[in-house]
C-alpha cells in the first residue's frame, strides 16, 4: 500500500487508514525510538513512545496531506523519542550526551572573557566590601546597591541619618584604600 493510499484512507475510513498506517510503519518507527532510547528507557517506554508517535501522527493525517509520509512519521518518531529521554534522564539522572543532540551554541556575539572579567570583579568588589565589617558593609550595600536613603538604612542598623552618612563615607575611604591595595580600579 502507498503513502497516497494510506492517507486516502485514513480521510475516507479513518480506522482502516490508522491500521494500514500502523502495519506500515510500525517496524520504522519502532526501529528510530529503541535506537534514541537504547540505554535509557525499558521496553515499555518504548512501545509508550511509539504509541504516542503514532497518535501525533494520526491526529495530524485527520486534515492536512503530508508530502511525505515517511519522512513526516520519521521526524515525529525521532521527537517524540528525544523528548522521552530527555524525561527519562530527568527523573534517572542519567547524562544525554550533548553529541547526540542539538545543543544551544553561544551566541557569537557574547564575549565570554569580558563576562567572566566582569564577574571575577564584582566577586573581588563584594570581597573587599565585606571586609569592611559591619556595619559597613551593610551601609554601603543599602546605599550604593538598593539605592536606600540614609534615613531607611539607619532605621535598618538602629542608627541615626547623620552617622550613617559619615560611616558611609569613611567607608567608602576605606573600600577605595582596599581596592588600591588589590590593585583593582573601577
Amino acid at each position: 500500500m502507498t503513502d497516497n493510499d494510506i492517507m486516502s484512507l485514513m480521510r475516507e475510513a479513518p480506522p482502516h487508514g490508522q491500521r494500514a498506517l500502523f502495519d506500515k510503519y510500525y517496524s520504522y518507527v519502532y526501529s528510530i525510538v529503541k535506537r534514541i532510547l537504547s540505554g535509557f528507557g525499558s521496553a515499555d517506554d518504548c512501545e509508550e513512545c511509539v504509541i504516542d508517535v503514532f497518535a501525533s501522527v494520526m491526529m495530524k493525517l485527520g486534515g492536512d496531506d503530508i508530502s511525505s509520509l515517511k519522512s513526516y512519521v520519521g521526524a515525529v518518531s525521532r521527537n517524540a523519542a528525544i523528548s522521552m529521554r530527555r524525561k527519562i534522564a530527568s527523573k534517572t539522572g542519567l547524562n544525554v550526551s550533548i553529541e547526540e543532540e542539538n545543543v544551544a551554541e553561544i551566541a557569537e556575539d557574547t564575549d565570554v572573557e569580558k563576562e567572566t572579567a566582569g564577574k571575577e570583579l564584582s566577586e573581588q568588589l563584594l570581597s573587599c566590601i565585606s571586609d569592611l565589617g559591619s556595619p559597613d558593609s551593610v551601609g554601603i550595600g543599602q546605599k550604593y546597591y538598593y539605592d536606600k536613603s540614609s534615613k531607611e538604612i539607619a532605621e535598618m542598623l538602629g542608627m541615626n541619618a547623620a552617622s550613617v552618612r559619615v560611616r558611609c563615607g569613611r567607608a567608602m575611604k576605606r573600600l577605595r584604600k582596599l581596592l588600591d591595595e588589590n590593585g583593582i580600579t573601577l
